[in-house]
C-alpha cells in the first residue's frame, strides 16, 4: 500500500499562513540547489516594451517642449533690455502687411512654407522714433529677401524713411536685385546698393490670370453663376476663356492710376534718376552696359553703388561703428524687433479705438489675417463698451468676401453709433466690395490715392457635375414633390426654378448694397448705380466720384475721429484686435517655420520664381472660391492681385442661403 509522507517544505498547513489552508503548495529549493529562473510571458514583454516607448516619447516631448519654450522666450524682444547705439536694422524678409496672419499649427508642423509677415505700423513707428533718437545713427533697409506688399503700405514706409532723412541721418538700402515693390521703398534711401550680379528690374502693375471655361467644358463641369454688375469680373474665369472688354477697361483704368502714383513717388525720391528711359527700354540699357544689369542701374541713376553684402556692411560700420574691431564687416545693429519692443507707442490722452478689418471677410470667427464677421463685430462692440474710448476708426484692408459677415460688422458699427461714438474709416491698400460694405456707416472715409476701392457688386457660384458624370456613363434620376425638391442637384443638374430663386437673391442683395451706399454718401440712387456695377476704382478717382471723402492715412483718420468726438488735448490709438497666439509662435519656432526666410529668393531670377509660386497660390484661391464659396459674395477677385498671395488659415463655416445649398453638395 502506498505511503504518503507529508511535505515538510509545504506552507499549506502553516497556521499563520495568510493564504489559508487552500494555498497552492510551493516547493522551496533544497540546500545547494539553484533557484529556478523567473520567466515572463511574451504578451508581458510586449507590454513592457510599449510602456518603455511611451515613457521615452513623453520624456522626449517634454524635453523638446521646454527647449522650444526657452528658445521662444529667449528670442522674444525684451523691452527692458538696453538698446545700444548703432544702425537701426530693418530686415524686410517676406512681406509687409496690416496684420500678420496666425501661423497655422498644422502647416507649421508639416513643414509647409510660412511666409514671414512684418506689420507695417511697426516699421513706420520704428522709423519715426528713430528720426529723433540719438541712439540711431543710421538706418539699414535690408531688402534682399523682400517680396513686397500693398502700394499704400510701401508709400507709408517710404514717407517714414523721408522723416529720418529730414533729420540728416543716412539711410542705406541693400538688395541683390530690386523689383517694383522693393525699389519703391529703396528709392527713399540716401544710398542704394545692389550686388554685382543683380540690379533693378521694374515690371509695373499688370499681368495675366487664368480662365477655366475651356477646361470646365472639357470636363463637363457647369458653374452656375448668379451676379449683378457689368464689371463684376470675379466670376469671369468660370464663364469665359478671356477677359471681358468691360473688365479690361476697368483694370486698365485703376492700374494706370496706381502706376502713375508709383512713378510720382519714385521720381520725387530720386529726381536725378532716368526712370522713364530705363523702364521704357531696360533691355537696351543693359546691352549698352555690356549686359551688366547692375551697371545699367548705376548708369540710370537708380543705384548708387555696386558691391557685395560684406562691402555694404563695411560701409554701414564706417557710419555707425563696428561691433568688433577685428570684424569690420559687422556693424553695430539695432534689430527692428528690439527697437519696437523698447519703444512702444504713446498712450497719453484720450483713446481712439482702431479695429482692423484685414484679409478676406468670412462668416463666423477667424484668426488674425482673416476678417471673421463675428470676431470683428465683437471687437467693435468691445470698443463701444469701453468707457475710455471716444471714437472708433475702422482700418480696412480687405478685398471683401461674405455679404452676411460684412453685414454683421456693419450692424456692430451701427450699435456703436447708437452710443454716439463717431465712426471713421481708414482705407489701406484695398477696401473693395465687402470692404466697402463695412465702410458705409462711417461719418467720414479716408483713403490714399493708391487705395483700391469700389467693386460694388455681388455674386454667388455653385458648380454641378451632371455633364461630367454623363461622359463616364453615370446618370442621376429620382422624384420631386416640388420644383425645388433636391435642388441644387449637383448630379442631375440645377433646374430653372432654382436658378431664378438664386438670381433673385443676388439681385435683392445688390439692391441693398447700392441703397446703403446711396444713403451713406447722401446721394440719390441714380447717381450711385452708374459707379457701382462691380467696377473697381483707384482712391484718387473714388474721391472724385464721391465714394471717398478725403485723402489721408491712419493718423489723419485718428485726428478726424478725435475732432468729431470733440477731444481736447492728446489722444492715442487703442487697437482692438487679436494677436497671434504664443502657442502658434512656439510651434512655428519649434518646427523651423521661422527659418523659412533663409530660403527666400535673392536675385532677379529667384524673385521671378517666387512670383510663380504666388501665382500658383492664386490658382488655389480660384479653385477654392468655385468649390467652397458658401454664401453670397461681395468680393473683388481682381483686387487680390495687388495684395501678397500669402497662405491664410482655413475658412470657417459659412451661413445663409448659399451656405445651405453648399452644404447639400458635400
Amino acid at each position: 500500500m502506498p505511503r504518503f509522507t507529508p511535505m515538510t517544505d509545504s506552507i499549506a498547513n502553516t497556521p499563520n499562513d495568510p493564504a489559508g489552508p487552500w494555498a497552492i503548495p510551493v516547493r522551496r529549493p533544497l540546500p545547494g540547489e539553484d533557484k529556478p529562473k523567473a520567466t515572463t510571458s511574451f504578451p508581458r514583454k510586449v507590454w513592457n516594451l510599449l510602456v518603455g516607448i511611451k515613457d521615452a516619447l513623453a520624456l522626449i516631448f517634454l524635453l523638446l517642449f521646454f527647449v522650444a519654450l526657452f528658445g521662444l522666450l529667449a528670442g522674444r524682444p525684451n523691452a527692458g533690455l538696453p538698446v545700444s547705439q548703432g544702425a537701426l536694422q530693418i530686415e524686410l524678409d517676406g512681406i509687409v502687411s496690416e496684420q500678420p496672419s496666425e501661423v497655422d499649427p498644422l502647416a507649421a508642423l508639416s513643414g509647409s512654407d510660412q511666409l514671414k509677415e512684418i506689420r507695417v505700423r511697426d516699421v513706420v513707428h520704428a522709423l519715426e522714433v528713430a528720426a529723433d533718437d540719438k541712439r540711431v545713427t543710421s538706418v539699414v533697409l535690408d531688402l534682399d529677401r523682400f517680396l513686397g506688399g500693398g502700394q499704400v503700405s510701401l508709400a507709408e514706409i517710404g514717407a517714414a524713411v523721408d522723416k529720418v532723412r529730414a533729420k540728416k541721418k543716412p539711410v542705406l538700402a541693400f538688395a541683390t536685385a530690386y523689383t517694383t515693390d522693393s525699389y519703391q521703398v529703396a528709392s527713399h534711401a540716401s544710398e542704394i546698393w545692389a550686388d554685382g550680379i543683380g540690379g533693378v528690374a521694374i515690371a509695373g502693375p499688370g499681368g495675366s490670370r487664368l480662365y477655366y471655361k475651356g477646361l470646365m467644358d472639357r470636363l463637363g463641369v457647369t458653374a452656375h453663376i448668379y451676379r449683378v454688375g457689368t464689371f463684376k469680373s470675379a466670376v469671369e474665369p468660370f464663364l469665359r476663356s478671356d477677359q471681358s472688354p468691360e473688365a479690361k477697361e476697368a483694370d486698365l483704368a485703376y492700374a494706370g492710376v496706381l502706376w502713375d502714383n508709383w512713378l510720382s513717388d519714385v521720381k520725387k525720391a530720386r529726381p536725378a534718376a532716368k526712370v522713364d528711359a530705363f523702364i521704357a527700354d531696360t533691355a537696351g540699357a543693359v546691352k549698352a552696359a555690356g549686359n551688366d544689369l547692375s551697371q545699367a542701374s548705376v548708369d540710370a541713376g537708380l543705384v548708387d553703388k555696386v558691391g557685395s553684402r560684406m562691402a555694404f556692411n563695411r560701409r554701414v560700420a564706417e557710419i555707425s561703428g563696428a561691433a568688433d574691431d577685428s570684424k569690420p564687416w559687422e556693424y553695430n545693429a539695432i534689430p527692428l524687433e528690439n527697437w519696437v519692443a523698447a519703444n512702444p507707442p504713446a498712450t497719453s490722452g484720450s483713446a481712439i479705438a482702431v479695429v482692423p478689418v484685414v484679409g478676406e471677410i468670412v462668416d463666423g470667427e477667424a484668426p488674425t489675417g482673416v476678417a471673421g464677421g463675428e470676431t470683428i463685430a465683437q471687437h467693435i462692440l468691445d470698443a463701444a463698451a469701453d468707457s475710455g474710448v471716444k471714437a472708433i476708426v475702422l482700418r480696412v484692408d480687405s478685398p471683401g468676401g461674405s455679404v452676411l459677415a460684412s453685414e454683421e460688422i456693419r450692424q456692430a458699427l451701427l450699435a456703436a453709433k447708437a452710443k454716439k461714438l463717431p465712426i471713421v474709416v481708414s482705407m489701406a491698400n484695398v477696401a473693395a466690395s465687402g470692404g466697402y460694405w463695412v465702410s458705409t456707416p462711417a461719418d467720414r472715409i479716408f483713403a490714399e490715392p493708391e487705395t483700391i476701392t469700389g467693386s460694388i457688386g455681388v455674386f454667388g457660384i455653385l458648380p454641378s457635375f451632371d455633364q461630367a458624370l454623363a461622359k463616364i456613363g453615370v446618370n442621376a434620376d429620382g422624384i420631386a414633390t416640388t420644383p425645388l425638391s433636391g435642388q441644387p442637384d449637383v448630379f442631375g443638374g440645377v433646374n430653372d426654378e432654382f436658378n431664378a430663386l438664386a438670381q433673385a437673391s443676388v439681385e435683392d442683395i445688390y439692391a441693398r448694397f447700392t441703397g446703403l451706399v446711396a444713403k451713406s454718401r447722401k446721394q440719390p440712387l441714380d447717381k450711385i448705380l452708374p459707379i457701382a456695377e462691380g467696377r473697381v476704382w483707384a482712391g484718387g478717382t473714388a474721391r472724385q466720384i464721391g465714394l471717398v471723402d478725403q485723402f489721408g492715412g491712419l493718423p489723419d483718420a485718428l485726428a478726424a475721429a478725435a475732432k468729431l468726438a470733440r477731444v481736447d488735448g492728446d489722444f492715442h490709438a487703442k487697437y482692438f484686435e487679436d494677436e497671434p497666439s504664443e502657442f502658434s509662435k512656439m510651434l512655428a519656432s519649434w518646427s523651423g517655420a521661422e527659418e523659412e526666410t533663409a530660403a527666400l529668393p535673392r536675385g532677379w531670377f529667384g524673385i521671378a520664381a517666387m512670383n510663380r509660386q504666388l501665382t500658383e497660390r492664386r490658382l488655389v484661391q480660384d479653385m477654392t472660391m468655385l468649390t467652397q464659396a458658401g454664401s453670397v459674395q461681395a468680393s473683388c477677385l481682381d483686387c487680390r492681385a495687388y495684395l501678397p498671395a500669402v497662405p491664410r488659415p482655413g475658412k470657417v463655416e459659412a451661413k445663409g442661403f448659399f451656405a445651405t445649398m453648399a452644404l447639400l453638395l458635400k
